[in-house]
């Protein structure tokens, strides 16, 4: 054990004596011990207590955002859903649906909107493109040819939009003049792509 201070302590006593007066000097020396902690190591000690009680907040606060780890992902890959509207139909009549091609992703299925019965023209304007919707799908189911491409046609205000993939340039502008033979199909976007095997 290290002893740094030392402390003297005399002491003067005088003994009277019958005879004679005399004067003791007393010394002695006394040592005291070191604590073993002196003020620098109390403060390294301090710094590294805040030091690890930061560690250990930072490492509570991030354990608490892995705890979910999909939290983030599924809100990222999440597409919100498509929507489609469709003009007024009267209250007996089915909904129109309307086909989308086949999602590379698995998507959530189409969200059809009915809006309250109105106006006589939007609702023959539907009516219209039930009609054709109907053909098309039909003539695409029973076309051999066409049936197992997997052509999807979307129809909106008469306007049909085709999506899909085939073989042959020939085989796309086919499947366009068979759409547009078919009663009042006022325009046609082909947007079906060719690839080459």
């Amino acid at each position: 054990m290290a002893y740094d201070e030392e402390e003297a302590r005399r002491s003067r006593v005088v003994v009277e004596t019958p005879t004679a007066r005399r004067e003791v000097v007393h010394s002695q020396a006394v040592r005291t011990p070191d604590s073993g902690i002196s003020a620098g190591m109390v403060g390294v000690l301090v710094v590294v207590a805040i030091a690890l009680i930061t560690v250990m907040v930072l490492f509570w606060m991030s354990q608490q955002n892995t705890m979910d780890p999909n939290a983030n992902t599924v809100a990222t890959q999440q597409q919100p859903p498509t929507v489609v509207q469709q003009a007024p139909a009267p209250a007996q009549q089915p909904p129109v649906i309307i086909q989308q091609p086949a999602p590379a992703a698995p998507q959530q299925a189409p969200i059809i909107i009915q809006s309250p019965a109105g106006g006589s023209t939007e609702t023959a304007a539907a009516n219209n493109d039930s009609t054709i919707q109907t053909a098309i799908d039909k003539q695409l189911t029973e076309d051999p040819t066409f049936s197992s491409l997997g052509i999807t046609a979307t129809v909106m205000d008469a306007k049909v939009t085709l999506l899909g993939t085939v073989k042959t340039e020939a085989m796309k502008n086919d499947i366009e003049k068979m759409v547009r033979r078919i009663k009042g199909v006022k325009n046609v976007d082909n947007q079906i792509s060719v690839i080459a095997d």
